[in-house]
């Protein structure tokens, strides 16, 4: 017996380290209400703290999915997904949102953070020449940005979020447009002179009133010379004289009618 008493004595001391760690891993939130959870999760990204953010979203939303707090839940997680490089995960939460409340008072900025995210995305696409050939470069994120700009600006003209979006709308079809002068310059320095030709009239066709298509109409002027299609030149040179009748290519190309056409960029 007293063997047993012995036995059952150290079998005890061996469970309580495992006692002491289960209650040490308890969940600390189980007894939260949804305002607890939802105000430790903003005071976590108030921090910079966008995980534990997260965590304590999705906790709020699995408990309480259908609380005053869960709406606007689903919105702030979109933006920590965001904050924490989680870009995927975040147009996701965007995009769910607008399905399951498309007249949320608040959807405008869903569709504004949705928009940022893709052109944060795509931010430094004028300025990222140096680090990679634009000829490689995906526009998709500039495309899609535009897009959710667009559609704000489209459903919700009187938003305060519009005037941004209208002034990022601006830049990114600048910016698509000159990533297809990119292409064309590059085609036309490696003498595939019909590739180039499609590219600059793809951004004339696609981004009219962008300051690139300046260029795209030069480029399709020495493309077609040197295809030898004088009057498809011709035409685009009273285009180009009509629209830019001051450019800086065309008097460069008078200054200098002798110089190679690569030198007038």
């Amino acid at each position: 017996m007293r063997s047993l008493a012995a036995i059952a004595s150290f079998s005890l001391l061996l469970l309580l380290p495992g006692c002491a760690f289960f209650s040490q891993t308890r969940d600390e939130t189980s007894a939260w209400s949804a305002n607890r959870l939802y105000t430790e999760a903003k005071e976590a990204m108030m921090d910079g703290a966008y995980d534990q953010a997260i965590k304590y979203y999705e906790t709020l939303e699995a408990r309480y999915p259908y609380g005053r707090f869960a709406q606007q839940a689903q919105i702030d997680i979109a933006y920590a997904y965001w904050k924490s490089n989680e870009r995927a995960s975040a147009l996701a939460a965007c995009d769910r949102f607008v399905k399951l409340h498309p007249n949320h008072p608040n959807v405008d900025y869903v569709y504004y953070l949705r928009g940022l995210i893709n052109f944060n995305e795509d931010q430094g696409i004028l300025g990222f020449i140096s680090r990679q050939d634009m000829t490689e470069r995906d526009p998709k994120g500039a495309r899609d940005a535009f897009e959710a700009f667009r559609e704000l600006v489209t459903r919700f003209p009187d938003s305060k979020y519009t005037p941004d979006s209208i002034q990022r709308m601006k830049y990114l079809v600048n910016a698509l447009a000159l990533l297809e002068i990119h292409v064309a310059r590059y085609y036309l320095r490696r003498e595939a002179y019909l590739a180039a030709v499609n590219r600059a009239q793809y951004a004339i066709n696609h981004y009219s009133g962008a300051p690139a298509i300046e260029e795209a109409l030069f480029i399709m002027i020495q493309a077609y010379d040197r295809l030898g299609m004088n009057d498809l030149r011709d035409d685009s040179e009273r285009v180009m004289k009509k629209n830019f009748p001051k450019s800086e290519y065309y008097v460069r190309g008078l200054e200098n009618p002798k110089a190679p056409w690569w030198q007038l960029w």
